[in-house]
């Protein structure tokens, strides 16, 4: 009797088995969607830098470069050595002819490199929600202005465009589609949790403009470099980490149609350069999927027009107050 129990009770758990098996076996597997960010192996490093310069820039536009390669890795720029002081200039004579030569910009030294131009900008650690970075490096630009304004007020002037949720679609001959409101004049999408929500240096020029700062749009090299040698910070649009992307375009309720990139969409600060690179204020720093990202790094000049062209050249230079 007991052995037959046995076997009794041995195959209802063979039934039981069989039954998880065949509610389990082909079961297709769910997968998030989730935002592509590529970690970056860097190392964060603090700066404090000097006054900028104010000279005429001397270098020619580049051509657009092609995409950067996935190995790109940015170099965080050194902490701050002493500045030197700028040399005095004698005061010409009354009978000395006017120099048409635009005076060379005094070189801003730190740590074993040398900048053409390095202005001050405010540091942050860290994005006020997920998708707001383009409010973020608005607030770098006000704070680094005397301008104290927080980045949920800066939210609260922007407008903002709800006729549509922005959606993606990805077409067979055109790419990937993405469908929102008007991101030229206004805000459009969820920055709390929708990673296309996004708006433009346009509508950014308008939020500027309300607290009474003057912008100019920059979409070349030679304009870019103008700018910051003027003393300006450049807001601008990239690639999260200047990494490679994924074409996108943008299209408004009324059709009309805007470059972007789809899911590693960015915005930060441009402060400085040199014949080589490109010097960022990033507000974004370290994150799950970039743990050592810092607040401030280098990108070489091919790298950093290639995303830059991945948004359409998408900056503007904001004046001080």
């Amino acid at each position: 009797m007991t052995t037959r129990k046995l076997a009794l009770a041995a195959g209802l758990a063979l039934v039981g088995l069989a039954v998880v098996l065949a509610l389990t076996v082909g079961r297709p597997a769910l997968r998030g969607l989730l935002r592509p960010e590529p970690p970056a192996p860097l190392t964060p490093l603090a700066l404090t830098v000097p006054e900028p310069g104010t000279s005429a820039p001397s270098a020619p536009p580049s051509p657009a470069p092609p995409a950067p390669s996935a190995t790109l890795e940015l170099r965080a720029v050194p902490r701050q050595s002493p500045a030197p002081e700028p040399s005095a200039t004698a005061a010409p004579s009354a009978t000395a002819a006017p120099s048409t030569t635009p005076a060379a910009p005094t070189p801003f030294v730190v740590g074993d490199r040398t900048y053409t131009v390095l202005l001050p900008a405010a540091v942050k650690n860290g994005q006020r929600f997920q998708y707001s970075c383009e409010f973020d490096a608005a607030w770098v630009i006000m704070q680094s202005y005397g301008l104290d304004v927080g980045e949920d007020e800066l939210i609260a002037a922007m407008p903002r465009d709800e006729r549509v949720e922005p959606y993606v679609v990805e077409d067979p001959d055109a790419g990937f589609l993405i469908y929102g409101g008007d991101i030229r004049r206004a805000f459009s999408g969820d920055y709390t949790g929708n990673f296309l929500a996004r708006a433009t240096g346009d509508a950014f020029a308008g939020l500027f403009a309300s607290y009474g700062l003057e912008t100019a749009p920059v979409r070349t090299e030679e304009e870019l470099r103008s700018a910051l040698l003027r003393g300006e910070l450049v807001w601008m649009k990239t690639t999260v980490d200047f990494k490679p992307w994924r074409p996108a375009t943008w299209i408004t309720p009324e059709g009309e149609r805007i470059t972007t990139v789809l899911g590693n969409d960015h915005a930060v600060v441009v402060m400085g350069f040199n014949d080589e690179v490109v010097v960022i204020r990033d507000v974004l720093g370290p994150t799950s999927t970039g743990p050592d990202r810092p607040l401030e790094y280098e990108v070489p000049w091919q790298a950093f027009m290639a995303a830059w062209g991945a948004q359409g050249y998408d900056a503007i230079a904001v004046a001080r107050p």
